[in-house]
């Protein structure tokens, strides 16, 4: 097998384990499953992934480190702190729920250990994206002076609920807008000040 072949066959499975995933749950989704959809052997599977949890983190990993350069890439040509802000607040919460079947968590006892440490990491450089924003619009005068690692807490803690209620309560959800609006009145400077 060539690496070409490899890495085709490699996406061919990860494809396939999120459409088993999706449809089946982490819990009932099988190897078995997994390489049909596949449409390799298990053997064939087991060749690059050792069991379900492998290609589950392998999954996750990826969805988390993709979400992570996405929004890198979103913001990146954003010079305006306020706008960089609504930005990743608003595409934070588009793609969240754009993306929900493939977090994996579609078991509620799941949602919070699997694949922790990963979201640790991808939540710690959330927190980071955020409080560059506020630290850059603190010193452009657009953002009054505040506590960043506090202000940077909390509008982590707000995207980090959406998170959780996409998989636990649905009707906990909020809209960007309504986050922005009430996020920029307490940070946005008053004209004159």
């Amino acid at each position: 097998m060539n690496n070409r072949s490899g890495q085709e066959t490699r996406e061919r499975i990860l494809d396939a384990a999120r459409r088993v995933f999706a449809e089946h749950g982490h819990d009932r989704a099988n190897m078995r499953l997994i390489a049909r959809s596949a449409g390799i052997s298990v053997g064939g599977l087991y060749l690059y992934f050792k069991n379900k949890e492998d290609l589950g983190l392998t999954l996750l990993r990826e969805s988390l480190d993709e979400f992570n350069r996405e929004t890198r890439e979103f913001l990146k040509d954003i010079s305006d702190p306020v706008e960089a802000l609504r930005g990743f607040i608003t595409y934070t919460i588009t793609s969240a729920k754009a993306r929900k079947e493939r977090f994996l968590f579609h078991d509620r006892e799941q949602a919070f250990s699997f694949g922790l440490e990963m979201k640790k990491k991808f939540f710690r450089e959330r927190r980071k994206m955020i409080e560059d924003i506020i630290r850059d619009g603190i010193e452009k005068k657009v953002f009054r002076p505040c506590e960043v690692t506090e202000v940077t807490r909390i509008i982590y803690n707000l995207l980090r609920g959406f998170f959780l209620s996409l998989f636990i309560d649905e009707e906990a959800l909020f809209s960007a807008e309504s986050c922005l609006d009430l996020l920029l009145r307490g940070l946005k400077k008053e004209e004159g000040n």
